[in-house]
């Protein structure tokens, strides 16, 4: 995937409010990116046009040979469905359907899903299958949410500030299991987060200031995710 020059502007009472500028970037199969920045800085306006969730103003934005920024919204819908897996800060799971149910439904609506149970091990909810999200912790709510988005075999992970609800503790193990399923998918990651410590596993780093990716920094060697303390 890579964008070209991707530029979006919101028209507020006549003025223009620039929320990303010029963004120029390629994501390779398996990297595992951090976006940081302050508040305001672009980053979620940035997660959102590569989820096909907003389009952008200017620029291009390539998923392979197609160029997502002249979809149809049926078009846009379908790559959100079978391209991108989302995780939030919030878990956003169905209260009335278990960890293995709330994963069924998004495996459901993609010809080429794995299977609920089998993901559902992957990130270590054995045995947790038929518990309600308020039977569960908080890092184990997330986790099933991971499993939500991986289910499909996305080609594509998207995480805006994963680690937002949790305490230290739970925060480490969820980047340590994301970096391990975009390994085992050869899934490209993006984590933005205000979690500097973060960056340390990351492969690059992309720093956004002003809507601007400010610059990106490719991390020769990264810290393996066992090391990453809070």
């Amino acid at each position: 995937m890579r964008g070209e020059q991707l530029s979006r502007y919101y028209d507020n009472s006549g003025l223009r409010v620039t929320a990303l500028s010029g963004a120029d970037f390629a994501i390779y199969p398996g990297e595992f990116i951090v976006v940081l920045g302050p508040s305001g800085s672009g980053k979620s306006t940035l997660l959102n046009i590569l989820g096909g969730m907003d389009h952008p103003s200017e620029g291009k934005l390539w998923h392979g040979d197609k160029d997502i920024t002249k979809y149809s919204l049926d078009a846009l819908a379908a790559y959100r469905r079978d391209v991108v897996g989302f995780i939030f800060q919030f878990f956003n799971l169905i209260p009335s359907l278990t960890a293995i149910e709330n994963v069924d439904l998004s495996a459901s609506i993609v010809k080429s899903a794995m299977k609920p149970k089998e993901v559902l091990d992957m990130v270590g909810l054995s045995g947790r299958e038929k518990h309600f999200p308020s039977q569960l912790s908080g890092g184990e709510q997330q986790r099933v949410s991971i499993a939500r988005a991986i289910v499909k075999r996305p080609g594509l992970l998207l995480c805006d500030e994963p680690t937002g609800a949790l305490d230290s503790t739970n925060s480490a193990a969820i980047i340590k299991l994301l970096a391990e399923v975009g390994h085992k998918l050869n899934c490209p990651v993006i984590v933005i987060t205000h979690e500097v410590s973060i960056a340390k596993i990351a492969n690059r780093v992309f720093y956004m200031k002003d809507g601007r990716i400010d610059r990106q920094e490719n991390n020769p060697e990264p810290l393996s995710p066992d090391d990453l303390t809070w």
